[in-house]
């Protein structure tokens, strides 16, 4: 994407991630709470008005996907073989996903803890990830169950929230991927064809 983005498009990505960046580093040094649009606004030397064109809310800063993510994770899709189980395709992908997360999930987990106003929102860095996993769940050629695909589906997002609720503030991110393979695991099919 970044080769096909004319200047305009590459200056406005540049200034989205720019953003984002101003305002995770402090919220990781002032806390979610203390920190102000303003100063978001500031730190990434643009204007209030400026920040509001590319995120809704503070909270966004924290939720929203980069631009060039969505590609990347259509592409993990994409490159599962047709003929391989669901069940490894989902393990794949969901592995993947969550990889691609190491430098920004860590943070957003830490700030929700500390922040009342994200423990209680409802939105989630995954939601458009699932929309998509679940379109190319339905697009697989190779179902001939669809509700033995829905289950497997449903099965590995389950095992993927559980190993992130479960996943202690004391550990890394590294053992966060270890509690994912054995959530995948353990919630698999024992034996069955994916």
């Amino acid at each position: 994407m970044a080769g096909t983005m004319n200047l305009r498009e590459r200056k406005k990505l540049a200034t989205w991630r720019a953003i984002r960046s101003a305002a995770l580093r402090l919220f990781d040094e002032e806390g979610y709470e203390a920190t102000t649009v303003e100063q978001i606004a500031a730190a990434s030397n643009v204007s209030r008005a400026t920040f509001f064109n590319y995120f809704a809310s503070k909270e966004a800063v924290v939720f929203d996907q980069d631009p060039e993510e969505r590609r990347d994770w259509q592409a993990l899709m994409s490159e599962r073989p047709a003929d391989e189980p669901l069940w490894d395709s989902l393990t794949a992908i969901l592995t993947g996903f969550c990889e691609s997360l190491r430098e920004r999930m860590p943070l957003q987990r830490v700030l929700k803890a500390q922040s009342p106003t994200l423990a209680q929102s409802g939105q989630s860095f995954g939601e458009q990830f699932f929309t998509d996993l679940r379109n190319w769940v339905a697009g697989r050629n190779n179902q001939s169950d669809d509700l033995t695909a829905t289950l497997r589906l449903n099965l590995a997002v389950a095992a993927t929230l559980t190993a992130y609720q479960t996943w202690p503030a004391d550990e890394s991110f590294d053992d966060f991927l270890r509690r994912l393979e054995r959530c995948l695991r353990e919630a698999g099919p024992s034996g069955h064809p994916g």
